[in-house]
């Protein structure tokens, strides 16, 4: 499982969905078998939803096009809260054993797996587990999906932070533009913020991903920070 990928934010809304798009199109077109995964979805009645994750996923790939995104989805919760709380109000719990095991089986058939997180990385899956154990359970390795704007230093710092206190290395960071756009994110700021990040982390922002006006054929620019992950294929 450790060839899989685990597509990780800094917060809720900084483009996880779309970095988890570019991946699994990008491992299609390089001639691989890859599968997108999305452990726990909540704020969505079921995989079909408009507000799926796995849903925005299997529109826009090509080849998974009628298909039905529930084969995505392990566990869905309708509130749009942190998990724990979100499958509390439902009278369920969430088994990160029956997670591992999906992951496992779907390793054998596909690759790479590509997983998304629900939220940040101490965002509460049950009483006991965040969602960083999960990464940590599956072995997978984590990219990072940032915000190129003001705050963006903190946050991935934080998040790089709490990834190395776990001792999980993470393959690499990605900007993603704001699809309503964000007067912080100038040229020079986004520089700058690359500059801290790597100069503080170690490690190399591999690019920024702009705006996509159609997800279903996205401008090649937008695959180029993906070529730069070490170690990804």
């Amino acid at each position: 499982m450790r060839n899989n990928i685990f597509v990780i934010g800094t917060d809720t809304g900084v483009g996880k969905t779309v970095l988890s798009l570019l991946l699994v199109q990008f491992f299609y077109a390089k001639g691989y078998s890859p599968f997108y995964l999305k452990p726990i979805q909540t704020g969505c009645k079921n995989p079909s939803d408009v507000n799926s994750d796995a849903g925005f996923i299997y529109r826009y790939v090509r080849p998974l096009r009628g298909k039905d995104p529930a084969e995505s989805v392990i566990y869905c919760f309708e509130n749009p809260k942190a998990p724990w709380f979100a499958a509390q109000d439902e009278g369920r719990k969430i088994d990160v054993r029956v997670i591992r095991k999906v992951v496992e089986e779907r390793s054998l058939l596909y690759f790479p797996v590509v997983l998304e997180a629900a939220g940040g990385l101490l965002v509460p899956v049950s009483e006991k587990i965040l969602m960083v154990d999960i990464i940590r359970i599956t072995g997978a390795r984590p990219i990072i999906a940032a915000r190129p704007g003001l705050g963006t230093i903190n946050h991935t710092l934080l998040t790089i932070e709490a990834l190395r206190k776990r001792r999980i290395s993470p393959a690499g960071i990605v900007f993603i533009a704001s699809a309503q756009g964000d007067t912080s994110e100038e040229p020079v700021m986004i520089h700058e913020n690359m500059e801290a990040i790597e100069k503080f982390s170690g490690i190399k922002v591999a690019g920024l991903i702009g705006k996509i006006k159609d997800f279903s054929n996205p401008d090649q620019s937008c695959y180029q920070p993906l070529e730069r992950i070490p170690g990804i294929f």
